[in-house]
């Protein structure tokens, strides 16, 4: 395990794999036509794996990487895809080996003076780095409202302090690369009930939360199951997707923080 790796998602990388929402194919389609070629593709803090399998539909090799190896454990298998525990800023890569690479609601856990150096060091000329985070999900208002009482009433505390980093789009971190235009995304999914409680049960601070308090708050979100109705009735989840990308100009091991 990486030194000084905060391990939020271990314990619930099973519920990762099953509840977490796909990203749109058009993300992984405008990642393919910015990068210089599409070689070699590398997904930081891959989790189990989501944005490596997207990838590997446009790009030659994907190299997927995260600290956890419980999450590498459970990462969906593909051909062109290999997994490596490893933190983002000791990767472990060749040299100017990758095109293009990622962090997928995984940017706001680097470290900035230690992650903009490897990128420099692994980016191959021109190589693009993106990172891409999503917004608390819409329902409808009803179902809003108990979503947002759950996530700042009661999980408020249990949040890490690296949460406000997603809540600002990912604004508030140093972005020291010439940035490109993203187009505009969204995420939708139609869940019903069971499906979207599994998906909330995989916040960091519903984990943190349990481990403190040893009561569950999702299951305690009477007003929650109130106001979506019938169990069993979809309803189609919406969340915001920001993408953050720049092109990696820096020569290899040189780059200026601001």
């Amino acid at each position: 395990m990486a030194e000084g790796f905060k391990d939020h998602f271990s314990g619930v990388a099973e519920g990762y794999q099953a509840f977490r929402p796909e990203y749109p194919a058009a993300l992984f389609d405008w990642l393919s036509e910015v990068a210089p070629a599409r070689c070699r593709a590398v997904d930081l803090g891959c989790g189990t794996g989501q944005a490596s399998v997207a990838l590997a539909a446009h790009f030659s090799e994907v190299v997927g990487l995260d600290p956890s190896a419980d999450q590498i454990a459970r990462a969906k298998p593909h051909p062109r895809v290999s997994y490596r525990v490893a933190p983002a800023e000791a990767t472990g890569l060749e040299r100017e080996s990758a095109d293009l690479v990622i962090a997928a609601q995984a940017f706001h856990w680097f470290d900035p003076e230690r992650l903009h150096p490897e990128l420099a060091r692994i980016g191959r000329r021109r190589a693009v780095f993106a990172a891409f985070t999503y917004d608390l999900c819409r329902v409808a208002p009803a179902v809003d409202a108990a979503i947002d009482r759950l996530y700042r009433d009661v999980l408020g505390p249990y949040w890490p302090p690296e949460r406000v980093h997603v809540d600002a789009a990912y604004r508030t971190l140093p972005f020291p690369w010439p940035e490109i235009e993203a187009p505009s995304l969204r995420m939708d999914e139609s869940w019903t009930l069971g499906r979207f409680l599994g998906y909330l049960g995989t916040w960091s601070a519903v984990s943190a939360y349990r481990k403190k308090t040893g009561d569950d708050p999702v299951a305690a979100a009477a007003d929650l199951r109130a106001a979506w109705g019938p169990p069993e009735t979809a309803r189609l989840v919406t969340w915001k997707l920001t993408i953050r990308a720049g092109r990696i100009a820096s020569p290899a091991g040189a780059v200026t923080l601001p």
